[in-house]
């Protein structure tokens, strides 16, 4: 391997370079292994289906246990359930409605996996209305929602709405219903695909250009679609989780390579020939793009400490989105820049093609960054202001899973919902399961107690009589709260039971009483998710922390880029608080009613936005230190750092938010509504106030101290930089010539927008 005087490898003889360079050479190989697999992998996937799932357990908490000891002792009841809403417009009890009705049960309980079906008739039950006009039964499943095929809800979904009539409406609600019925996908991926389409036609001004970096995201999210089917078989994965695999991998898809085909264009401006500025975009940029990428890798395996499976799912099919497109791009991307050689610019728009030239004195970038460099005390503490005003929201963030209130209305889960609180009190969407070991006769009575105790608490609308296990072994109470599931009230109610109401009610008895059903689930992982949120910023920044110390050799700027992080990200915190939770602007995008915020979102926002705002701070970062290396002067450093990344940070941005924020308008559900409000927010704030005002303002304001390192903590902090030597074409060492091309058309060189 060559190695210039710096130390540092030359760009065409690094490993990225070589990679390039091969995939230059062998371009219709690469191409076809990358159609072979998309291929392959998708008819796998296609002929085993999938098992997406919403199934938010949370470890060995209370609820947890109350399963299973219905595993244990109610075998018939230990699976889940669901809900059968009926609304009629004459009384249920009416001769027509009851025969129906019974002889809709009497079907259903003869349905695979099906144990019993409960009909709304029984007075102990509570399962008709005041008014007559609105019943439900509730299907009793031989599997928890984890396990139960698809199928098997499927069948008893048809059936049950085959007796849907004019007078007689069925809906169908519970956690199995929404496992396998969900919203049809928005127009969020055209729309974001057309807008990042947009914003690279104006940064780059060529239709080949722009095309490249959407060819290769594309190529990455097909083959990540397939995948995430596959890894639902085996891992708890959420249903919206592909969504969230295509709005990741279009984000940052299309941001990595864009990188790349900015160098390689640059590269060809200087005067390179195409193998070249393939193998030096890939060393340089690819290089960037590489750590960018583990980085956010790396912090998403940091939520498997958790151990939470949804989350762990969650996770991995992110995962392997980013790995994807990252791969694409490394060796996709140079095979069609093969294929595109300098005919990249041929098919451009008038007045708009970008050279990739320094920019001049007179460029809106160049005077920015001297604008802040003559006045950083009054940017950077405007951008500060900024940036505390929109995360003051954030100390308001209550966290908590949504319920079916906020699906569409065209779902049958929310027309379930709505039934069911129209007739009985919201609380009847999320009964609370309170279940005990019995071990003699008077814990039987000590549970009747307990129902009674219940009964009494306020904010409980109805509670089932005890019903003792065939074996005597475990007692179980059903109690429907007045709040719906994702109440403040509920949590509250939940919360009250365990630390008040059941200890007085067993006290002295020794009696071991649980609070369990998939509302408290809920309660349980929340406060299990709030308490860990921490820790997972904590071990986050300081990774952070750490890898930048060992790329850019300084302690100063780690502990600034992790300021600056929790400064952004709190502030996207803060966006989405008062948009769901407040409900400002809520009706422009269609929210539909306020909520709380699901608690895995923050932590997925962090981890993920930590990688991004990485990539920023690394492009950046890398041309000021580039700069300060060679003229030793921070002010000019920072300012020449600035002008020459700002359009390139900015253009990567804005097809972030273009891909972010198209979830929010075009996508129906409501969780990625607010995961693509928080990511599209936290980019624009971080490419904008963050790494265009506040950073270069206080690196002006650090001066020399910018770059401090102590030489004792130099000599054992690992190195991991992300330099390579780019020297002027001609100087090459180690190189050759372009070999003969494998394919691909001749073209001439676009300079200044003419041949």
């Amino acid at each position: 391997m060559n190695y210039t005087g710096s130390g540092a490898p030359a760009a065409e003889q690094s490993a990225l370079g070589r990679l390039a360079g091969w995939c230059y050479d062998h371009r219709r190989r690469v191409l076809i292994l990358w159609i072979a697999v998309i291929i392959a992998i998708t008819v796998v996937a296609q002929s085993m289906g999938s098992r997406f799932q919403d199934s938010f357990g949370s470890g060995n908490s209370a609820s947890q246990q109350v399963q299973d000891l219905l595993h244990a002792r109610f075998p018939q009841s230990a699976g889940t359930s669901a809900d059968v809403v009926i609304a009629t417009t004459g009384s249920i009890e009416s001769s027509g409605n009851r025969s129906t009705t019974d002889r809709m049960v009497a079907t259903l309980s003869t349905l695979p996996h099906v144990t019993v079906v409960r009909s709304p008739f029984n007075p102990a039950d509570h399962q008709v209305s005041a008014d007559r006009h609105i019943a439900f039964a509730v299907v009793q499943f031989d599997q928890d929602a984890s396990t139960i095929p698809n199928a098997a809800v499927r069948r008893v979904i048809d059936v049950a709405e085959s007796f849907d009539r004019p007078g007689y409406r069925i809906a169908l609600g519970g956690g199995p219903i929404g496992n396998v019925v969900t919203a049809a996908p928005g127009p969020s991926e055209g729309a974001g695909i057309l807008g990042a389409m947009v914003v690279m036609l104006i940064a780059f001004g060529s239709v080949v250009a722009m095309g490249l970096p959407i060819l290769t995201a594309l190529f990455g999210i097909a083959v990540g679609f397939a995948l995430e089917d596959l890894l639902s078989h085996v891992l708890n994965v959420p249903i919206f989780a592909p969504e969230m695999l295509a709005m990741i991998g279009l984000g940052v898809g299309i941001d990595y390579a864009l990188f790349i085909v900015t160098r390689y264009r640059q590269g060809l401006f200087e005067g390179r020939d195409p193998r070249q500025a393939v193998a030096t975009a890939l060393a340089t940029s690819g290089r960037a793009v590489l750590f960018a990428g583990t980085t956010v890798v790396i912090s998403l395996v940091g939520l498997f400490l958790l151990q939470l499976p949804f989350l762990q799912g969650l996770a991995v099919g992110t995962i392997a989105a980013v790995l994807l497109v990252m791969a694409a791009a490394l060796t996709l991307l140079p095979s069609m820049l093969g294929y595109a050689g300098r005919a990249i610019d041929r098919m451009h728009l008038p007045k708009l093609l970008q050279t990739g030239a320094t920019p001049a004195p007179d460029s809106f970038w160049y005077r920015w960054s001297r604008a802040i460099q003559r006045r950083p005390w009054t940017f950077g503490i405007l951008a500060l202001l900024v940036l505390v005003a929109l995360a003051i929201p954030l100390f308001s963030m209550r966290l908590a899973f949504t319920d079916a209130s906020n699906d569409p209305t065209s779902l049958t889960t929310r027309q379930a919902f709505d039934l069911l609180a129209e007739g009985f009190g919201p609380g009847f969407n999320g009964p609370l399961v309170v279940a005990a070991p019995l071990s003699s006769a008077d814990d039987a009575a000590t549970m009747n107690r307990v129902d009674q105790a219940i009964r009494a608490t306020p904010g409980i609308a109805f509670a089932a009589p005890v019903q003792i296990s065939s074996d005597q072994g475990a007692a179980v109470i059903i109690a429907y709260p007045t709040t719906a599931p994702q109440a403040a009230q509920t949590s509250q109610l939940v919360t009250k039971l365990r630390s008040t109401v059941i200890p007085r009610a067993t006290a002295a008895t020794g009696l071991k009483v649980l609070v369990g059903g998939e509302t408290a689930a809920g309660v349980d992982a929340s406060n299990y998710l709030s308490h860990r949120l921490p820790w997972v910023i904590s071990a986050v920044i300081v990774l952070a922390f750490l890898l930048l110390m060992a790329v850019f050799r300084s302690v100063v700027i780690p502990v600034k880029a992790a300021v600056m992080n929790l400064l952004s990200v709190g502030a996207a915190y803060g966006v989405i608080v008062a948009v769901f939770q407040w409900g400002w602007g809520g009706s422009i995008i269609g929210i539909g009613r306020t909520g709380p915020i699901d608690p895995w979102i923050p932590l997925m926002m962090f981890t993920i936005l930590f990688g991004l705002s990485m990539d920023y701070e690394v492009f950046l970062l890398s041309r000021m230190r580039e700069e300060w290396r060679r003229t030793g002067d921070n002010s000019v450093s920072v300012a020449d750092g600035l002008a020459k990344t700002a359009r390139v940070i900015t253009s990567a941005a804005a097809i972030m938010i273009c891909v972010f924020g198209s979830f929010v308008i075009g996508d129906p559900l409501r969780i990625l509504k607010v995961f693509g409000l928080g990511l599209a927010a936290s980019i624009l704030i971080d490419a904008s106030l963050v790494r265009l005002v506040l950073v270069p303002s206080v690196m002006e304001l650090l001066g020399r101290a910018n770059w401090f390192m102590p030489r004792w903590l130099d000599k054992i902090v690992p190195s991991l930089g992300v330099e390579v030597e780019v020297r002027p074409p001609g100087q090459l060492a180690g190189t050759s010539v372009s070999p003969p091309h494998e394919e691909g058309p001749p073209a001439e060189l676009t300079v200044h927008g003419t041949r």
